[in-house]
């Protein structure tokens, strides 16, 4: 569970407005923005993806402690998806492509025709 930065005061992650200090505690009061904040005495900049190909413009880089825009250059462990089998991405690219199927459906009707002449 996340701390008020001023109050160290519980929050929930989704909390706008600290129910003790009243701190803002979310950018621009979008509810569903969450607001990363650093852990520790190192700043978000050091492992963030924007900083590290250089396209953040946030105004506190690169000793911003609180983003909402943080993206972590290492990657998510618990977010990656399992690689399906070949007979599933196979039946994916059939149910996907079912002119290309037709086509090739007619292309080997009518080689059967000549070969049959």
């Amino acid at each position: 569970m996340l701390s008020c930065p001023r109050c160290q005061a519980p929050i929930e992650l989704t909390t706008i407005q600290c129910p003790r200090c009243q701190l803002t505690l979310k950018a621009h009061g979008h509810p569903g923005m969450p607001l990363h904040r650093t852990e520790g005495d190192e700043p978000l900049c050091a492992t963030c993806l924007y900083d590290a190909d250089d396209t953040c413009n946030f105004p506190q880089r690169p000793q911003a402690t609180t983003c909402t825009l943080y993206r972590s250059v290492k990657p998510a462990e618990d977010l990656a998806l399992p690689t399906p089998a070949l007979g599933q991405r196979l039946n994916f690219w059939l149910r996907s492509h079912p002119g290309l199927m037709a086509l090739g459906g007619l292309l080997l009707l009518s080689l059967l025709l000549v070969l049959v002449r």
